[in-house]
């Protein structure tokens, strides 16, 4: 980092080779190093919290910041020194490989939002949320929507509402391929909803909450200015993707997996090999995606004017890096994920570290 940042102190860990990729084949690149001439888009580095357990999901609920931990199926509020506390435990939750209590998100009434892995399948549950912030409390759930394929991996996950006022969720295809294709199925999909679980009567398949299908793994959602949505998807063995959605289109899988070329489906409009991605979370500010990649350990900046380029940062500095979400504050918080069984640990693991954004802009 230049020399106007503070970071925390951090384990050393080895770096994992990078790429810029284009639209066609993307291209080996070296991490982005800050300097005089081509600083980092953010001013000092801190660190929020230590000490969380496989967390997996960062939201805000009236400036309260609220974590989910995927094995413990615990909700946590971060007090103001980063110390976190448990709200409530999401009861029935199944933990199992890539199962348990997976994406949060608020809506504008600060009602809660859980997708979780239960007996029945994954599901989508909302939860009132009792007292002030640094006395939350976990209310009793309320079933939204039940039955989307769970696996012990491929079970997507993220939850978000879009600038339309409804509710998005990623699903996985809980490793079973021909899942994705199929128009009947809640798995390997882009799903749209009503803040009550109803579908919304311009959904692309009509009585359906399918938004896009052909996906195989999807975690991340995040919006531009003008709504352009955005996700990020877990390819195979050969491609990861970014791509942008479109109601009722067809991203490929598992007919194809990243950039194709063919009129049928529909092209990320970025790929990385998965050694160099896996990407989870997204988050959008100031004109650019921020992505946290576990596999890569890194985080990927991209320009949504050109979201065919990509920026490094913190190669290997983090370890494994689940989600990336903007707090209230305007900073940016990235999420660490080395205690879910696949990472090593460094001390203070799992954390939160906020990058002040400082007036960043697309360039």
């Amino acid at each position: 980092m230049a020399s106007c940042a503070s970071e925390p102190p951090t384990p050393t860990r080895s770096a994992s080779a990078q790429s810029t990729p284009t639209q066609s084949t993307p291209t080996q690149s070296t991490p982005i190093q800050p300097t005089a001439t081509q600083p980092a888009p953010w001013g000092r580095v801190s660190q929020v919290a230590s000490g969380l357990e496989a967390p997996w999901s960062i939201t805000f609920l009236d400036g309260a910041a609220l974590v989910s931990e995927r094995d413990s199926g615990r909700i946590m509020e971060l007090s103001a020194d980063g110390t976190p506390r448990t709200i409530g435990t999401v009861p029935g939750v199944l933990h199992g490989g890539e199962g348990g209590l997976l994406g949060l998100t608020v809506d504008p009434q600060n009602r809660l939002y859980a997708y979780s892995t239960g007996a029945g399948g994954n599901r989508i549950q909302r939860f009132e949320v009792t007292g002030t912030a640094g006395s939350l409390a976990l209310g009793a759930p309320q079933s939204l929507l039940e039955g989307i394929p769970a696996a012990g991996n491929h079970n997507g996950g993220r939850l978000a509402f879009g600038p339309d006022g409804l509710l998005y969720a990623t699903t996985g295809d809980a490793g079973q391929r021909s899942l994705a294709q199929n128009l009947h199925s809640l798995g390997g999909k882009i799903l749209r909803m009503s803040p009550d679980g109803g579908v919304p009567p311009d959904n692309p398949f009509p009585g359906s909450y399918v938004y896009s299908y052909g996906h195989r793994n999807p975690q991340g959602l995040a919006w531009t200015e003008d709504g352009t949505l955005f996700a990020t998807e877990f390819g195979q063995n050969t491609w990861d993707e970014l791509n942008i959605i479109t109601a009722g289109n067809n991203y490929g899988w598992p007919t194809v997996e990243g950039i194709a070329r063919t009129e049928a489906f529909t092209d990320p409009v970025q790929q990385w090999r998965p050694e160099e991605a896996s990407p989870s979370g997204i988050a959008y500010a100031n004109g650019a995606l921020y992505v946290a990649n576990l596999r890569g350990e890194v985080l990927r900046r991209i320009p949504a004017t050109d979201p065919t380029t990509a920026k490094d940062w913190f190669t290997g500095k983090y370890g494994r890096i689940r989600d990336s979400a903007l707090a209230p504050d305007g900073s940016l918080w990235l999420l660490t994920n080395n205690t879910d069984g696949r990472g090593n640990p460094g001390q203070g693991d799992d954390r939160i570290i906020a990058l002040n954004l400082n007036g960043a802009s697309e360039k």
